[in-house]
């Protein structure tokens, strides 16, 4: 509504608010000057330009504290771009100038203006005489915390300068004296200073008003400029180049606002090693559907400062997750808002928080395992796919698949290994990878069935750096000579696995002998040191 014309004196009206109970005392930006009061708590009404100029009592809300909170954020957040505080604490309202506020008293007594959800006077918030503006909670939902906001929002946009927003079709016939947006779900959006109760997303707008299709109504603008408050102070740089803030991989979330279609947000975060990465960034939002959410989010990231990588913008969600793979280097990000199919980056706008993890992420991609059964033996291949050379490959098997034992150690060029089991059941098999920076990765495990157990009684590992295998049928004794005939171990040994430690002999050629019930067998061994 706009202020009477006729000529009255000004005289302050005392504006007497009445308190029966405590509500939740809460502040969007209490260092701001300029401020919107939302009143919850019943307010005696003493001003010439209602109600005829007799003065009127309204009642509280009669909404809960967890209702009043809700409202208090949809709203905070409708005005985040902006230098103003959004109180429901009276003493902030009262020191404010008195140019520079205005009370949006939330009743459930509506019976003196019939027929409408609030009330306002446009350009209100300057007149220094403490008009209020009402929002009536009984005709809004009854006392929806989501509609009441809304309305809040949109009273008090009358009460900083704008007028409604319309729509008109393309031949400019005025279809919808408060544009009511479009969309469904999470990304539908509409104006604030049309009809925004029905869609999740709502924001200030550069469109036309009631007064013709060509008379396009820029709320920013006016806001900013014509009310002694401006948009609040720049919270991060603009530009990659200039001094971007550091993102904190520790955990801890960190907090940003785009407050203008133009404004981004720049950040930095070095990887010492190849990573995987987990970045969230997150609107302001009510409840974990983004509702009240005002700022549809993206991200661009770039390595090296002018080398651009990729931009995430999801269509579907406001929100970005990003999980990926990056190498080590320095990489950066900008934060900014966008548009989708229902609103311009103009209105995209808010707060969000961006929550980033790192792992060190092995450069070892994958490690495939097959196996089969051939006669007495199992074949057992790999293929690995790899970042950086592997050094060393080691084949596990179990009888039990929880259990692992080494059963034989390779170089990193190895794709394959056959093996002579002498276990009377099923063996499953698995591959350890190793790299050169001891990251080791596990392949997936092989289960094959009992061999038939025909031929050798022993196999033996010839070339080997720390250990000897011996794969045994039956239990056995063992001698191991030097290539002098001097003996430097012996022992006794059980059937299947077993292995010989020989890390403590010096590299060469042994001899090691086997006996098992009569049968003896020998097997020349060479001990070499190969460097990692």
């Amino acid at each position: 509504m706009k202020k009477p014309t006729t000529l009255i004196m000004l005289l302050v009206a005392l504006l007497v608010s009445f308190h029966g109970f405590a509500l939740p005392l809460l502040n969007s930006l209490p260092s701001a000057v300029a401020t919107i009061y939302l009143d919850f708590d019943g307010y005696e009404v003493n001003c010439a330009y209602w109600n005829g100029g007799k003065s009127f009592t309204c009642n509280p809300s009669g909404m809960s504290d967890a209702q009043v909170t809700e409202v208090f954020n949809r709203v905070a957040e409708d005005y985040r771009p902006f230098d103003i505080n959004i109180t429901t604490e009276e003493s902030k309202f009262v020191t404010a100038p008195l140019s520079s506020r205005i009370r949006i008293v939330i009743t459930s007594s509506c019976s003196w203006y019939p027929g409408v959800g609030g009330l306002s006077f446009v350009g209100s918030f300057t007149w220094g005489d403490d008009t209020p503006a009402f929002v009536f909670s009984d005709r809004l939902g009854p006392r929806s915390a989501k509609m009441v906001a809304e309305c809040c929002s949109h009273e008090s946009g009358h009460a900083v300068g704008l007028s409604h927003q319309s729509r008109y079709d393309s031949t400019c016939n005025l279809t919808a004296m408060y544009n009511e947006g479009s969309g469904t779900g999470e990304a539908s959006w509409a104006p604030i200073m049309g009809n925004s109760y029905y869609r999740n997303m709502s924001g200030w707008n550069n469109g036309p008003t009631p007064y013709g299709c060509a008379t396009m109504q820029d709320n920013l603008s006016i806001i900013t400029t014509q009310n002694g408050f401006g948009y609040r102070k720049d919270d991060y740089s603009d530009d990659i180049h200039d001094v971007p803030a550091s993102l904190s991989f520790s955990g801890t979330s960190m907090a940003g606002i785009i407050s203008t279609s133009t404004d981004k947000d720049a950040f930095t975060f070095t990887l010492t090693q190849n990573s995987l990465i987990h970045i969230d960034v997150k609107p302001f939002s009510v409840d974990e559907n983004y509702q009240g959410a005002n700022l549809d989010v993206k991200m661009s990231l770039y390595k090296t400062p002018g080398i651009f990588i990729k931009s995430f913008d999801p269509a579907a969600t406001m929100a970005i997750v990003v999980d990926t793979l990056l190498p080590k280097g320095t990489y950066y990000l900008l934060i900014d808002g966008a548009g989708n199919s229902n609103v311009l980056d103009y209105g995209s706008l808010g707060s969000y928080s961006i929550n980033a993890s790192a792992i060190v992420a092995s450069p070892i991609r994958s490690v495939s395992l097959t196996g089969t059964t051939e006669k007495n033996k199992h074949m057992l291949a790999w293929i690995i796919i790899t970042d950086e050379p592997v050094t060393w490959i080691t084949v596990e098997s179990s009888s039990d698949g929880s259990h692992y034992a080494p059963l034989n150690t390779t170089s990193g060029a190895a794709g394959k290994f056959v093996y002579t089991p002498f276990q009377k059941n099923a063996l499953y098999y698995r591959v350890k990878a190793l790299t050169r920076s001891n990251q080791p990765v596990y392949s997936n495990t092989v289960l094959l069935q009992e061999a038939n157990m025909q031929g050798k009684i022993f196999t033996v590992s010839t070339h080997n750096q720390n250990r000897v295998t011996v794969n045994a049928a039956q239990k056995y004794q063992y001698v191991l000579h030097s290539a002098n005939g001097n003996t430097v171990a012996k022992g006794n040994g059980s059937e299947g696995f077993n292995q010989l430690d020989i890390g403590l002999l010096a590299d060469g050629i042994y001899l090691l002998q086997l006996i098992s019930n009569g049968h003896h067998h020998a097997e020349r061994i060479i001990k070499h040191y190969c460097p990692r």
